[in-house]
């Protein structure tokens, strides 16, 4: 199997922090969107890792949450009924937590808007604050 080196791949990565989509960085770099695609992936689980070790014990002292809407494949009025409760279909929210003074995004998760998913996106946010005081 045929690998990227190390400054293609970069190439790539830089394309797509910069906001092109993976046709757009196909064309720029020459390389195939489903290599992008693969190496975004591969990316994104080394990027998760790292921040899960490492945002942690953040000087944050005010946090903004927010939750934003979205759809996976279909809306949720338009879900057959043996994929409702399917996370990947339907209804999709990002939980988001924000500090305005630093500028970091501590910790997000992307799931329902239930109780379940708020309250481990908490405990997650919470979990980085070296003195948690949600309220």
């Amino acid at each position: 199997m045929n690998r990227l080196n190390l400054a293609k791949r970069t190439q790539v990565i830089a394309h797509l922090i910069e906001g092109n989509s993976l046709a757009s960085t196909s064309r720029l770099t020459g390389v195939a969107e489903n290599t992008i695609a693969k190496l975004l992936d591969e990316v994104g689980a080394e990027c998760s890792v790292y921040l899960h070790f490492n945002m942690v014990k953040l000087p944050c002292k005010r946090v903004q949450i927010d939750e934003l809407w979205s759809f996976c494949r279909m809306k949720e009025k338009r879900v057959p009924l043996m994929l409702k409760g399917q996370l990947g279909y339907g209804d999709t929210w990002v939980w988001v937590a924000f500090c305005p003074d630093t500028k970091l995004v501590p910790c997000f998760l992307v799931g329902r808007r239930d109780a379940e998913h708020a309250n481990r996106f908490l405990d997650d946010l919470a979990w980085r604050l070296p003195n948690p005081n949600i309220s």
